[in-house]
C-alpha cells in the first residue's frame, strides 16, 4: 500500500480539525463548442482513468495514526459517482458560475471514496459549457494539478502516483559524511531559513481580514493579458510574481480602506507557496515564502518596488529550503504526535497568516476537449484556519486569470477586492507603457529570449 507523505496527509489532518474546510482545489475548463452528451464524455473520462494517478485508489487511515494514512483500491468504484453534470440559470455569465463553483468547492468530498469530481456544466453564455475539475490538495498541488491538463486533454504521458518515499536516516548519514562541504552549506542554509521563518510566523496586527470562518464561500473571477503582465514586469524589472503580488497588496488596501480600518504595514501577511518539485509525480511538492503585503502604500507602483524587494530578499533568506526540509524530516518522524499536532495547531485561532496567494503557470498551448477548444481556465484554492480570502493565479496561453475564494459571512464586500485587482492591473499597465526599460530589464529579456526553452517542471517554478 502506498503511503502518503507527511506534506499531502496535512491537508486531511488541517480539514479535519476545521470543520467548516474543504481543502479540495480546481480548475474551472471554460470550453467552445457544443456540449457532448452525458456518454460521450463518460467515455472520454473512462479511456483517461488507467493515466489518472489514484482514480480509483482511496483513502485508508492507519490505527492509532502509527503511520500516514494509505491507498487502496475501492472495489465499489463507480464513474458515475464522480462525473456529474449540471447547468447553469440564464444569462450564465461569471455571477452564475462564480456562484455554482462556490457551492461545489464548499462541499466536502466523500473520504469512503476516490477524492475527486469532474462536473459538466452547460449554459454557459455564448454558447459556451465548462468543466470543473474537484480535487483533494492531498492527491496534489496548484503546480500538478496544471500537468494533469495536458495529460487529460493533451499527449503528455501519464504522471507517477506519489508515495512515500523510502528514504532512511541511513542513506542520509552517507550523504553527510560522503559530502561534509555540501552538507556544511546545506546545514548552514537551512538554519538561515529556519531563523527568518520563525520570524515570519509573528502575530500579525488585528484586521477584520482574518478570524473564524463558515462553510459557505464566495467566489469570483479577474481576467488580464498575460502578455500586458509581462510587459509590467519587463519594464520594471521585476517578476511576474512580483506584479502579481503588487496588485494584490492594492486590492487588500482598498477593501481595508472600505471598512473603515487603516491600511498597516502589519497587518496582511500572505503565503506564497513555492514549487519544490523535482520530477514529474504528483502529490504535494511545495514549500513557502511569508511575507507583509504593502498595503500602507497609496500607490501601486511604489508597492511594486516594495514587494520586489521583499521578495528578493526573502529569497536570500532561505525560507523556502528551510520549509522544504522541515517537510523532508517530517518522513523520518513517528506520524502520530505529528498529525496530532497539526490538528490542534488548526483548532487553534492562528493570527500569522492573514491569505495565500498562489501564482501557476499554467498549460502553454491551448488544449482542446473532444476536438473543443478551451478558451479559459480559472484556478480555485481553498480556505481554512481563520484565512478568510485566498488568491490563485493562472496562466494559460496568452491568459492570466485570478481566482478569488472568499468566507461569504465576513467578505460581504468581495466585489470590492475584485474590482480593486481589476484597477492595480490595470494602473500598472498604464505605468508600464509611459516608463523606459531599466536596462538591466532590457538585459534580462534579451537572455531569456536567447535562452532555449524546457518544458520540464523546475523547483521555484511557481514564483515567476
Amino acid at each position: 500500500m502506498d503511503l502518503l507523505s507527511p506534506l499531502d496527509a496535512a491537508f486531511l489532518d488541517i480539514e479535519d480539525a476545521d470543520p467548516h474546510a474543504s481543502l479540495a482545489i480546481a480548475s474551472v475548463a471554460v470550453i467552445e463548442g457544443p456540449v457532448p452528451s452525458h456518454d460521450e464524455f463518460l467515455a472520454l473520462m473512462r479511456a483517461k482513468l488507467p493515466v489518472l494517478p489514484r482514480s480509483r485508489e482511496k483513502l485508508v487511515r492507519v490505527p492509532l495514526d502509527l503511520g500516514t494514512p494509505g491507498w487502496q483500491d475501492d472495489p465499489a468504484f463507480n464513474l458515475a459517482y464522480h462525473v456529474r453534470r449540471t447547468a447553469l440559470p440564464a444569462p450564465g455569465g461569471d455571477a452564475e458560475l462564480s456562484a455554482l463553483i462556490a457551492r461545489i468547492m464548499g462541499q466536502r468530498l466523500d473520504r469512503d471514496r476516490p477524492l475527486w469530481e469532474y462536473w459538466v456544466v452547460e449554459g454557459l453564455e455564448g454558447g459556451r459549457w465548462a468543466i470543473v475539475a474537484k480535487v483533494h490538495h492531498c492527491l496534489v498541488d496548484g503546480v500538478g494539478g496544471t500537468m494533469l491538463y495536458d495529460v487529460m486533454y493533451g499527449d503528455a504521458p501519464a504522471p507517477e502516483p506519489a508515495p512515500e518515499q523510502e528514504a532512511s536516516l541511513l542513506s542520509l548519514l552517507v550523504a553527510v559524511v560522503s559530502s561534509p562541504v555540501r552538507t556544511a552549506r546545506l546545514v548552514a542554509s537551512a538554519v538561515s531559513g529556519l531563523v527568518s521563518l520563525v520570524g515570519s510566523l509573528l502575530p500579525v496586527h488585528a484586521s477584520s481580514l482574518f478570524g473564524p470562518l463558515g462553510s459557505a464561500r464566495h467566489y469570483r473571477i479577474v481576467r488580464a493579458s498575460l502578455a500586458e503582465v509581462k510587459e509590467i514586469a519587463h519594464t520594471f524589472g521585476v517578476t511576474v510574481n512580483d506584479v502579481v503580488l503588487a496588485a494584490v497588496g492594492s486590492a487588500y488596501r482598498a477593501v481595508l480602506l472600505a471598512r473603515g480600518e487603516e491600511p498597516d504595514p502589519e497587518s496582511v501577511r500572505t503565503v506564497v507557496p513555492v514549487s519544490v518539485r523535482g520530477d514529474g509525480r504528483m502529490g504535494n511538492q511545495v514549500s513557502a515564502r511569508l511575507a507583509f503585503l504593502p498595503v500602507d502604500t497609496e500607490h501601486v507602483v511604489d508597492a511594486l518596488s516594495v514587494v520586489h524587494q521583499r521578495f528578493n530578499t526573502l529569497k536570500k533568506g532561505n525560507e523556502s529550503e528551510a520549509g522544504h526540509m522541515v517537510t523532508e524530516l517530517a518522513r523520518h518522524e513517528p506520524f502520530a504526535p505529528l498529525s496530532w499536532s497539526i490538528r490542534l495547531g488548526a483548532m487553534l485561532p492562528q493570527r500569522s497568516i492573514v491569505t495565500v496567494t498562489t501564482n501557476v503557470p499554467g498549460p502553454r498551448k491551448p488544449l482542446k476537449v473532444l476536438g473543443r477548444p478551451i478558451v479559459e481556465i480559472l484556478p480555485y484554492v481553498p480556505i481554512a484556519v481563520r484565512i478568510r480570502t485566498a488568491i490563485a493565479v493562472l496562466s494559460y496561453a496568452d491568459r492570466l486569470t485570478i481566482g478569488i475564494t472568499a468566507d461569504y459571512d465576513s467578505n460581504p464586500d468581495v466585489d470590492v477586492l475584485a474590482g480593486a485587482l481589476r484597477d492595480a492591473i490595470a494602473e500598472l499597465v498604464s505605468a508600464a507603457r509611459v516608463t523606459p526599460s531599466p536596462p538591466a530589464a532590457t538585459a534580462r529579456r534579451r537572455a531569456r529570449t536567447a535562452r532555449p526553452r524546457t518544458r520540464a517542471a523546475r523547483p521555484g517554478a511557481a514564483s515567476r
